[in-house]
């Protein structure tokens, strides 16, 4: 029975690599072959931006990271966080109710690289932003059983009392500048000061914060220790201001209901 109706199918698997035989044969077939293949992926990416300014949402309010966060996001990259966390929430009701607001692309137009992820052997980040205190994310980065006991996560203690390194930041902010997230010059200049600021309330970096990148920026000890400033700071100031970029995902979900 079951020989019957497999049949045609091995059939066809016989004339299929007859055919592939023939053609790696003929080098000029086979690499016609390659080209009309490599052509239609081509087209199966290109196509969709051709439509990009319909499918990406305009977000007027959207800000950039700050260096401080900018080098958090360079740590969690560093530190391999985005093989254990994604920072998309999809469309799905057990995902908005559970994460908050679906993800939306233009959430990720300064992301480089975009850190979508799939894989969610801990929850997704996308709107981590102010759920916990800067304390609680100190001291679940150091110890994350002491908080969430089933917890697989390693700890990160070393960020705490590792001085975060600023020299770089303004070479960094021009590079992704070179692939369109719009820093000024004058952001890319004070970059190492603006991140020294954003961690040190008290010092009169702080002020310049403040004018390049808005009022609602968060400047404050983020590791609660006011020596000097660390990659612990850093990280748990990127982890605070994700999905706070733009209020729009907010928007939309009040629109919709």
């Amino acid at each position: 029975m079951f020989r019957t109706i497999l049949r045609p199918f091995s059939k066809l698997f016989e004339f299929h690599a007859r055919s592939h035989y023939r053609m790696e044969r003929h080098s000029m077939a086979l690499t016609v072959g390659i080209i009309i293949a490599a052509g239609i992926g081509g087209i199966v990416e290109i196509a969709p931006l051709f439509t990009i300014d319909e499918t990406v949402e305009a977000a007027p309010d959207m800000r950039l990271y700050t260096p401080l966060e900018q080098a958090g996001r360079d740590i969690y990259i560093r530190e391999g966080c985005y093989a254990c966390h994604s920072q998309m929430i999809r469309t799905l009701r057990d995902e908005v109710e559970r994460y908050g607001p679906y993800s939306l692309a233009v959430e990720s137009q300064y992301d480089h690289p975009m850190l979508w992820g799939s894989k969610r052997t801990g929850p997704d980040l996308a709107r981590l932003g102010d759920k916990y205190s800067d304390d609680w994310q100190v001291r679940h980065l150091v110890d994350p059983r002491a908080l969430v006991p089933e917890s697989v996560m390693p700890h990160y203690a070393a960020l705490l009392d590792t001085p975060l390194e600023t020299a770089s930041l303004p070479g960094r902010l021009a590079a992704l500048r070179a692939v369109g997230v719009p820093y000024s010059d004058e952001m890319i200049a004070a970059a190492a000061e603006d991140a020294a600021g954003q961690a040190q309330p008290d010092n009169v970096r702080a002020d310049g914060v403040f004018e390049r990148y808005g009022d609602d920026t968060a400047v404050r000890y983020f590791d609660g220790r006011r020596d000097r400033v660390t990659e612990m700071d850093a990280l748990v100031a990127y982890l605070q201001i994700l999905g706070k970029l733009t209020d729009l995902p907010q928007q939309l979900t009040l629109a919709e209901e």
